[in-house]
């Protein structure tokens, strides 16, 4: 996965991950609206609205004190999480 920063604020951070679709990044949304302290999440892939652009690019606002970066991490955390949970209930209803 190839990740670009393409803006950094205190409390906002804008990142083009390349390569990915809406199925992606909706999930990696929706986990970051359900991380503490993130107040905003968002992601655009509309290259006629963003001149030419064709990446996704990631939008996180969070609380004031609060790392991006931080809250990026912890909800790829809990990504990561909920699929290893799906498989192991997955292989435990397969081998039942």
């Amino acid at each position: 996965m190839e990740l670009r920063v393409t803006e950094r604020q205190d409390n906002e951070l804008s990142i083009e991950i390349a390569g990915e679709n809406h199925t992606f990044m909706n999930v990696l949304k929706e986990s970051l609206l359900e991380t503490e302290d993130v107040t905003a999440a968002t992601y655009d892939m509309n290259p006629e609205q963003s001149g030419g652009q064709t990446e996704p690019i990631l939008t996180i606002k969070t609380e004031e004190g609060v790392d991006t970066l931080d809250a990026l991490e912890d909800a790829a955390g809990a990504i990561t999480e909920k699929t290893t949970n799906l498989r192991n209930a997955f292989e435990t209803a397969a081998a039942a």
